[in-house]
């Protein structure tokens, strides 16, 4: 069986991020298949002939200044489709449909998702970003059978256990670390997924994100795992490793995120 490379990476501006994306994607190590969160683009700015370049097709959805999504890769998808697939909440269709991409490549679904952050336990983005779980749970569901080859990336917003995050006792009310977020991303597993990422990097200390705010965060690998690799068992079973692109963070100008990349065999 061909082996499929698929890496998941929250850019935070896809514009900003091309010089460390063209470096990466032009060496050994390229994905076939990369999906991109908040690319911060309207779609008639999206660099399209800039990964064509690369020799990769580009499906996005995006909106100036924030969220967007991109499964960009190297054989065209069957099929693409933006947002859940049901009623968008009032005033939000816009930006659900830059937050998740669903692409099929033959019988390999693959779901990118930047979930809403929340803000604050407060603010009416965190109860809106439990209902966003919800709604995805409802998806697939709906749409997706737990027997399939399904995989479900991107920038979740949560980090499900303690030794996904730095100092995890000052985070307990932290709208990507409270209980009741964990148990949010926790129902959608329930429905037949595996934390992918997980079986392959069990150690604490393996992290995704590390604040810009945070003084040599990378150096100090003071963190959080809130990019995910989740799958159905077929899809966990077909994975031979998972590896985090840590050079893209200590890049010049990064995101702060970095990739997270699975290879499988399907």
């Amino acid at each position: 069986m061909p082996s499929l490379k698929v890496a998941t990476f929250n850019v935070n501006s896809v514009k900003s991020r091309m010089p460390v994306l063209e470096k990466w994607l032009s060496g050994p190590d390229a994905p076939d298949i990369l999906c991109l969160q908040e690319t911060k683009c309207q779609d008639a700015d999206f660099p399209v002939a800039a990964f064509e370049a690369l020799g990769y097709k580009s499906n996005f959805k995006g909106m100036k200044s924030y969220n967007g999504v991109a499964v960009i890769s190297r054989a065209e998808p069957d099929e693409v489709a933006f947002g859940l697939g049901d009623e968008p909440e009032p005033d939000r269709g816009e930006s659900e449909a830059a937050r998740v991409a669903r692409a099929r490549f033959g019988k390999f679904n693959i779901i990118d998702t930047y979930v809403p952050q929340g803000k604050e336990m407060d603010n009416p983005d965190f109860p809106y970003k439990l209902r966003f779980f919800k709604r995805i749970r409802a998806m697939f569901e709906r749409d997706y059978k737990t027997s399939g080859l399904l995989l479900w990336v991107g920038d979740l917003n949560v980090a499900p256990t303690d030794i996904d995050v730095t100092h995890p006792e000052n985070k307990k009310d932290h709208v990507c670390f409270t209980q009741v977020v964990k148990d949010a991303l926790s129902d959608v597993e329930s429905w037949g997924l595996v934390d992918i990422f997980r079986q392959h990097r069990p150690d604490a200390g393996e992290f995704t994100f590390w604040d810009y705010r945070v003084k040599d965060a990378l150096n100090r690998n003071i963190g959080w795992r809130i990019d995910h690799l989740i799958g159905t068992m077929a899809t966990a079973k077909a994975c031979t490793g998972v590896i985090v692109e840590r050079s893209l963070r200590a890049a010049e100008k990064p995101s702060d995120h970095t990739a997270v990349v699975g290879t499988f065999e399907v």
